[in-house]
């Protein structure tokens, strides 16, 4: 058994202790012992679930709930919904850790990862994943509706076992197909409250869909030595950083003109207009500036950025939906 610096040290806490009251050392020892061997453990689960990934896209998938109603939705449709694409979204990353797990150990991004490490099995991994998906189809077919059951299945196998399985390393645009699995949680949101496929749905899924490619795309740059090394065709191995650069100003314009569309199409008012036409400006900004100055340091500040932007995208559009303002 290996001993961290926390065991040790309580280890001699106890030993202390039992030279002045043996009573104290069974009183401490039962009550700060599960500490110091499960809440490790837990970690690592956690860190199997991707949490901030899951949690962006969670968000995005109550901004889809949010906006598919008039009104606020029933809260206990939205909570069995949230737990249930949120279990699913955990499940697919517990699976991509598994898939990854000898890539991860050779890239510094990924090399403390719970199976790149030991500190998990790939039984433990497995069965995690196992629970958290069979838990979420169960608790989506009947609590919430087939329909976003079945949606929600596709997404995790799209992105579990044909992304991370195929694409990932059969294409230097896996990301662009793969993110088609990746965009649909505001669209599955939408699905939970309405039990349809509204179009206005499927723009939330569009928006993302198109923000992924220079999302993604940007940290590629910054670690286009360990995907070679591992011999993941990311667009930046395949043909080159400047080529990679050029497509993503390419999408980042395109960006530009979709988010446009729920303006458009008199889905949003005047306040998502004017978030959307600020934050498209500044991201073209970094994007021009990755063409400038070419270097990791400038890819990673637009990677960060696009974060920021689509949070703020989806932000803006549920602001807009309860103080509607137009001309």
């Amino acid at each position: 058994m290996e001993f961290t610096t926390i065991d040790c040290d309580i280890e001699l806490v106890f030993y202390v202790r039992y030279s002045v009251n043996n009573f104290m050392i069974h009183s401490d020892y039962i009550h700060t012992m599960p500490t110091s061997i499960v809440l490790p453990r837990w970690k690592n689960y956690l860190t199997l679930c991707k949490p901030n990934v899951v949690a962006e896209m969670l968000f995005t998938a109550v901004v889809g709930m949010l906006l598919a109603m008039p009104t606020l939705p029933p809260l206990d449709l939205m909570f069995y919904s949230l737990v249930g694409i949120g279990f699913a979204s955990a499940s697919a990353a517990a699976i991509n850790h598994f898939i990854d797990r000898n890539a991860d150990a050779e890239m510094r991004r990924t090399e403390n990862r719970p199976l790149p490490q030991g500190t998990l099995s790939t039984t433990n991994v497995l069965s995690f994943a196992a629970i958290l998906g069979i838990v979420a189809m169960l608790l989506l077919i009947i609590k919430v509706n087939v329909l976003t059951a079945v949606l929600t299945f596709l997404s995790l196998f799209g992105y579990a076992i044909v992304y991370t399985c195929y694409l990932k390393r059969a294409s230097p645009q896996n990301i662009v197909i793969g993110g088609i699995f990746g965009s649909t949680p505001p669209l599955l949101g939408w699905c939970a409250m309405t039990g349809e496929v509204h179009p206005h749905a499927l723009l939330l899924a569009l928006i993302i869909f198109v923000w992924t490619p220079p999302h993604f795309w940007a940290l590629a740059i910054a670690r286009q030595e360990e995907y070679a090394k591992v011999n993941i065709p990311m667009l930046p191995v395949t043909h080159g950083a400047d080529y990679t650069r050029l497509q993503i100003l390419l999408y980042t314009i395109l960006l530009f003109i979709v988010t446009m569309l729920p303006y458009l199409t008199g889905m949003s008012g005047l306040i998502y207009l004017g978030t959307t036409l600020i934050l498209n400006v500044v991201f073209l900004y970094y994007v021009i500036a990755m063409m400038r100055i070419k270097d990791n340091k400038t890819a990673m500040k637009t990677f960060w950025y696009s974060i920021v932007y689509i949070t703020v995208i989806f932000a803006a559009l549920l602001l807009d939906h309860y103080l509607r303002i137009t001309l």
